[in-house]
């Protein structure tokens, strides 16, 4: 497993814009980059990374909101219910922060790193996670559909 470096939109604005593609092999490359990402995003303290945020456009994803590692390969929301609006920030946007309007239930549909398709429900803080990460694999960064930046 490795540390790979996190891109930010101060330096890689339009790579973080651009859609994933499809996972359609989960080889060796792949499950090397679960591991490397899951790293990642632990030893940034983040609950979240997608692979474009580590310059993979694939559509690869690891969440952590303290519950356990999730893992998704090929994610696809198939629910949204309610909402919630509240503070977001992102390892590629250092330094910044702003409120976001999120569902605050959903289901995600995925592959898990065995190919076996898998549903993730999640409400609140995880929902928010699961909708973030989805987003920057469809080239979205939160900054993008904020609503109000939140100044310190």
């Amino acid at each position: 497993m490795a540390i790979r470096e996190i891109l930010t939109t101060n330096d890689e604005s339009e790579f973080l814009h651009k859609k994933s593609r499809e996972v359609t092999e989960i080889d060796n490359r792949i499950l090397t980059l679960l591991d490397d990402m899951a790293e990642t995003m632990y030893d940034a303290n983040g609950v979240g990374l997608a692979a474009p945020q580590v310059g993979i456009l694939r559509r690869v994803v690891v969440i952590d909101v303290g519950d356990g590692l999730i893992e998704l390969i090929n994610p696809v929301i198939v629910y949204k219910k309610g909402e919630q609006i509240d503070a977001e920030g992102c390892l590629s946007v250092p330094g910044r922060s702003g409120t976001v309007a999120r569902p605050e239930k959903v289901k995600v549909r995925a592959l898990n790193r065995n190919g076996e398709e898998i549903t993730v429900s999640g409400e609140g803080l995880l929902a928010r996670a699961l909708c973030h990460e989805i987003d920057h694999l469809n080239g979205t960064v939160y900054t993008d559909i904020m609503i109000a930046e939140i100044t310190e």
